[in-house]
């Protein structure tokens, strides 16, 4: 490893590197380009799949919403078109007998007018139990959510988004502590959580359960549940054993598509989630096979300038320089020109992540977020243009070396 901090070692590239600049240069474009669409797209892709962490992230992804609807076939006694009302009775049966649940959240919810002082608006007010923080978690700006002793007690408490904040108080007015009407009733605000984009229905207040039960009067019904999976297994499977249960507990004929709805949060993700795999995986192809096309440019041309140099060659070989050495020679430029057009590739396929970054990638509706590469990508690209670097300089290292010494003195 001496040798490649000699001074005559860098000398040598640097003549053989500028006696023919623009050549040097369209030898390094095929290896910047490679380098530049590997680093753009890698970064480009994380920066949607950040975007999807982003919309998905409250949520417990393997997840199946459920819900009542209207039969389409008579069963049992009941005529087609009967609707279907779910109740507490049946989340504790479907908890207790499908395979693989982790939790079963019931779930209320209505419209309702809130107001405070003179300030009103219509919002979504949710009926929730403290296990709903486990599948959709609140991220806290002030306050607690809803807790046991709220439901038991059937507390007038509530949690409020910040964009209601925004719409019902002062700016920078204190939040907890303070009372708004829901429905002309009086309730207590005990925390405010993060806005954000929502997955399923929307999230913008919520009260205890049992509260809810009682002021809208819905005895045991509740419109919909939220049923998650346990990650090993399948929220596909969940989501049919579930609806079967459900059809059984509710007198519907068991080829009824149309009597319980559903939204498959898990298997939307999955898609999503192949979808950007197979995007990486697509990246890192065409990032590495431009590579490849463009190292084998630079071994072309080292073939030729090996071509050109055969005299310079010959008198090395007389004066006692070895195959060994010849070849090292060789194959350093190779390895040189490959990094030194990855180095400007990699800044370059930076700035275009900094300007995705800059440009699409602001705001709550941005398709990137934080679109970058990590450390590791870019050493890996790096390892694979020494490699690549080495193995395409042993041709043009062979070839030197395989002209003899007197046939390279006497070349014109």
């Amino acid at each position: 490893m001496k040798f490649l901090f000699e001074r005559d070692t860098w000398q040598e590239v640097y003549d053989s590197l500028s006696k023919n600049k623009l050549r040097s240069v369209l030898t390094m474009v095929g290896v910047w380009w490679g380098i530049l669409l590997l680093i753009a797209l890698l970064g480009s892709a994380k920066g949607i799949e950040n975007s999807f962490n982003r919309l998905f992230g409250n949520f417990a992804t393997n997840s199946v919403f459920v819900w009542g609807q209207v039969t389409s076939k008579p069963f049992k006694g009941f005529q087609e078109g009967k609707f279907v009302n779910l109740s507490i009775s049946d989340t504790e049966k479907v908890r207790d007998n499908v395979e693989g649940i982790e939790f079963v959240v019931p779930r209320n919810r209505n419209q309702a007018l809130v107001v405070r002082k003179f300030l009103s608006g219509t919002f979504t007010v949710f009926g929730d139990y403290p296990i709903l923080d486990k599948v959709q978690k609140k991220k806290l700006i002030h306050g607690r959510f809803i807790n046991q002793n709220d439901i038991n007690e059937n507390k007038k408490v509530v949690i409020i988004s910040e964009d209601i904040y925004k719409q019902l108080f002062e700016k920078e007015e204190e939040v907890i502590g303070q009372y708004i009407q829901i429905n002309s009733l009086n309730f207590k605000v005990i925390g405010m959580f993060e806005s954000g984009r929502n997955v399923g229905p929307s999230s913008d207040i919520h009260i205890p359960f049992s509260t809810f039960q009682q002021i809208y009067n819905q005895g045991d019904k509740i419109p919909f549940m939220m049923i998650t999976g346990k990650p090993e297994y399948d929220i596909k499977q969940i989501e049919i054993d579930s609806k079967l249960l459900l059809k059984n507990l509710n007198n519907i004929h068991p080829e009824d598509k149309r009597a319980i709805g559903a939204f498959n949060l898990g298997k939307e993700f999955a898609k999503i989630t192949g979808f950007l795999k197979g995007m990486q995986f697509l990246t890192w192809f065409v990032g590495i096979a431009t590579l490849i096309a463009g190292v084998f440019a630079i071994g072309n041309i080292l073939l030729i300038t090996v071509k050109e140099r055969t005299k310079e060659i010959g008198v090395r070989r007389a004066i006692g320089a070895t195959p060994f050495e010849i070849k090292r020679q060789i194959i350093v430029e190779a390895v040189f020109i490959t990094i030194l057009a990855g180095l400007i590739g990699i800044i370059s396929g930076g700035w275009i992540l900094i300007a995705i970054n800059a440009l699409l990638g602001q705001g709550d509706e941005a398709v990137f977020v934080n679109a970058s590469v990590s450390i590791s990508v870019v050493f890996i690209a790096l390892v694979i243009l020494v490699f690549l670097g080495t193995l395409i300089g042993l041709i043009p290292a062979f070839k030197a070396t395989s002209i003899k010494p007197i046939e390279a003195l006497r070349e014109e």
